[in-house]
């Protein structure tokens, strides 16, 4: 098969998880890459602030990489991309207000000077090297998203990101339908679709259905009512707006985040709110409770976020009060369902009233059920399918949809984050495999912590650690002073007090009787005597110096 008309379809994120979604497509060694998100980590990565995609092929193909297409402004496709254009210089493609969204973020992280920024519509079309890049609305809970439409000599992609069919959405922009039955004509040889909502059975409903909700919310709270989403879910904010006018209320954002994204959101026109509904902050602390809704950050229970901080006690700016309604508006990330459960716990113990979407419709998604899959199958009746978006398993659910409405099994293929797909002469094959992993961001480290550490911090959060200093004489090998312990996280201070002597005893046995003088003996002594005493196996650590 000849290698000229082969397009390698690359994921670097997104599959086999949910979140840091990133593609590449590579024709004649060329590269176009779709998306740049971030994931957030689950509850065992300690310490771990977001994770990005392992984008180390790129890396090494630098001056092939023509471009850089974002097709719309949630953190989950966007939140990478300082990271990325700051070592991979390519022009970053991208509708208006995921364009603003993304320059808030670079110039956030001083980052503004390293992109080059293209301004694309929904409908419009971009050659780029081989490859014809054609945008088409698609609806979701951002409004200016887009799906992609990519030709090869090796065929027609479409990319579908994440998407709905709303009927009603928010913004009044539905996905456009008559583009999709237009690809179908074409033949399209490649459906990309997002799997996210793929074991949920019928259809997502209607952004519609959440607007009653919050003026049923906002009519009976007595208090103040806090609204926490994300600050790039810009269709809620306008509902929450809508809800907030027609009850009287004053609305203030709170977060830098918010703030930014909703003065981008309006200034763009994606936001209608009178300028007379908003109030700074500070002014709205000051008025009465019931003429007041705050909207913030923190529907995930981030212990950093507003919410988060208010639910410990710990936010600067304002505090909760006895009668404040809390209104989270979102879903759980996978995996982040306990600590939401005990953030929820926190507010209710500080005297809130909590709404959630298992209480009220306060949320619903902004990706398709199993209904809108099969419809968009059918509509676009792909030569071969190829779920991306999701956690293994709902993956493997959206295949078993695409073969249920006709995709002949043999070309429905499911792979995760670095297994390259290839498409050639009609034909879709697996490649080779890349590197895929997480990449961790802790602070300003980026990459520097492995699965290992994290190990390493789960077992010190399990099992607390025990530091043991000892000095003996270089001549002699003897004890210069009785070795000096410390323990943090094993045994509480009343028990320590007993087994710190028992360990230093046995430690100076060790190096008298037995005449062990180095570290990894030592540790390995103290390990079986602790488990030995305790059954409990904490770290161990042994610094030795000889005078």
């Amino acid at each position: 098969m000849s290698k000229k008309n082969k397009l390698r379809i690359i994921p670097l994120g997104g599959l086999g998880e949910v979140g840091k979604n990133m593609m590449a497509y590579e024709f004649g060694g060329d590269i176009i890459v779709v998306d740049a998100g971030i994931m957030f980590p689950m509850n065992d990565m300690l310490g771990v602030d977001y994770i990005i995609p392992d984008y180390a092929y790129l890396l090494d193909r630098v001056d092939r990489v023509l471009a850089i297409i974002i097709t719309h402004g949630h953190e989950d496709h966007i939140g990478a991309i300082h990271h990325v254009i700051s070592q991979i210089p390519a022009p970053v493609y991208a509708t208006p207000l995921t364009r603003g969204l993304i320059e808030a973020k670079l110039l956030r992280n001083n980052a503004q000077d390293k992109a080059e920024m293209v301004t694309v519509q929904a409908g419009e079309k971009s050659q780029i090297g081989p490859f014809t890049v054609e945008y088409f609305h698609v609806s979701h809970s951002i409004p200016d998203a887009v799906a992609l439409a990519i030709t090869t000599p090796a065929g027609l992609v479409v990319h579908m990101s994440d998407f709905k069919f709303d009927h009603t959405p928010v913004d009044g922009w539905p996905t456009d339908f008559a583009k999709l039955a237009e690809f179908a004509n074409r033949g399209v040889d490649l459906l990309l679709s997002d799997s996210t909502n793929a074991e949920r059975p019928g259809w997502t409903p209607s952004e519609t259905v959440i607007g009653p909700a919050f003026d049923k919310v906002l009519k009976e709270a007595k208090g103040r009512v806090i609204v926490a989403t994300f600050a790039s879910l810009i269709s809620r904010v306008q509902q929450v707006a809508d809800a907030t006018a027609k009850n009287g209320r004053k609305m203030a954002l709170a977060g830098p985040s918010m703030v930014d994204n909703v003065k981008i959101a309006r200034k763009m026109g994606y936001l209608q709110i009178p300028d007379e509904l908003i109030v700074p902050l500070d002014q709205a602390l000051k008025m009465q409770d019931h003429k007041v809704v705050l909207m913030c950050t923190g529907s995930q229970g981030e212990p950093s976020s507003i919410v988060g901080r208010l639910s410990a006690g710990t936010n600067r700016q304002f505090d909760l009060k006895d009668g404040d309604t809390v209104v989270l508006s979102s879903h759980p990330i996978p995996g982040n369902e306990e600590t939401i459960s005990k953030t929820i716990n926190r507010l209710l113990r500080r005297g809130a009233i909590v709404i959630h979407d298992g209480i009220a419709p306060v949320h619903v998604s902004g990706h398709a059920s199993q209904e809108e899959q099969k419809l968009l199958l059918n509509l676009v009746r792909p030569k071969h399918f190829m779920p991306i978006h999701g956690e293994l398993r709902q993956l493997t659910r959206h295949a078993d949809l695409a073969k249920q409405v006709g995709v002949p099994p043999e070309n429905v293929v499911v792979v995760e984050n670095g297994q390259v797909v290839e498409l050639v002469g009609n034909k879709m094959m697996l490649g080779e495999r890349i590197p895929g992993d997480y990449v961790f961001v802790d602070g300003e480290s980026i990459g520097d912590i492995d699965h290992g550490v994290m190990r390493e911090r789960g077992q010190l959060a399990r099992n607390g650690i025990m530091l043991i200093d000892i000095s003996l004489d270089k001549l002699s090998g003897r004890l210069l002073n009785e070795p000096e312990i410390i323990t943090r996280g094993f045994v509480s201070p009343e028990d320590a007090e007993l087994l710190i002597p028992e360990v230093r005893s046995c430690v100076m046995e060790m190096i008298h009787g037995s005449g062990l003088d180095n570290e990894k003996d030592i540790i390995s002594a103290v390990k079986s005597y602790l488990y030995e005493q305790t059954k409990r196996r904490p770290m161990v650590f042994v610094t030795m110096s000889k005078a």
